[in-house]
């Protein structure tokens, strides 16, 4: 094996390099460190194959910021002369989608007046409240979506309001809009936060029955989904360990 490895210096010592970085990034299975340090070269090039391979069709919504900034940057110079509704609502979205949630919620504030019926513009803002951890104004929002459409967003929105609700020391309408819509998604951001919840009321068993149900999902979850799922297992799995 050594001598083998030898053939592939010095690319052996960066194709491990590259296995490190996106394991670090990345967070697979532990067993992938062991084949990367323990098996060398091969290990890290085998290791290239199954994980970062696949993980490159998630590549395409980096691909979509170049064209998605070039157009906040035309937005921005056109709501100086024409500061429409229209274009301070396309504006949050792009800002909300790159995650700049303060642009994203002043722009949603210009875009809502009292004319306003939309209910996409008041989620959307309450996403950023949340994000920004302002429960008490994503309250708000999210109550005037859910009043009107329940199932707003596959139930999201829900499960956000919960949540709001939970953050805000609401525990009772929390606990009764978190069993309401976990009967209807399956949601590992609602399953997360309703087990924190939990947590915080001492509710440790119902706790972790709830964190455990987000890694549960994962045998049955194809790769792909896996991947994007895999800042939630992350996360239930800290959860579980700090309920130990």
């Amino acid at each position: 094996m050594g001598s083998f490895a030898f053939l592939f210096f010095p690319y052996g010592v960066i194709l491990q390099v590259v296995a490190l970085v996106h394991f670090i990034r990345r967070r697979p299975d532990g067993y992938w460190l062991w084949v990367i340090l323990f098996l060398g070269p091969i290990g890290a090039l085998v290791y290239i194959f199954a994980e970062v391979l696949p993980d490159a069709g998630l590549l395409r919504q980096s691909f979509k910021a170049f064209p998605r900034r070039a157009r906040i940057r035309e937005l921005e110079a056109a709501v100086l002369d024409n500061p429409s509704a229209g274009n301070y609502e396309e504006l949050a979205d792009l800002y909300l989608e790159e995650k700049k949630f303060a642009r994203a919620r002043a722009c949603y504030d210009k875009a809502i007046s009292s004319r306003t019926d939309s209910l996409d513009p008041f989620y959307r803002r309450g996403i950023a409240e949340t994000e920004m951890e302002d429960f008490a104004a994503a309250l708000a929002d999210l109550e005037r979506v859910i009043q009107k459409d329940p199932g707003y967003d596959f139930h999201r929105a829900i499960g956000l309001l919960a949540n709001a609700y939970a953050r805000t020391g609401q525990a009772e309408k929390a606990d009764a809009f978190f069993q309401q819509a976990t009967k209807i998604s399956t949601s590992s951001e609602t399953y997360y936060n309703f087990a924190s919840f939990l947590a915080g009321q001492n509710r440790t068993a119902e706790a972790r029955v709830w964190a455990q149900r987000i890694l549960d999902k994962k045998p049955t979850m194809p790769r792909y989904l896996q991947r994007r799922e895999r800042p939630w297992f992350r996360k239930a799995s800290a959860l579980l360990s700090r309920l130990a």
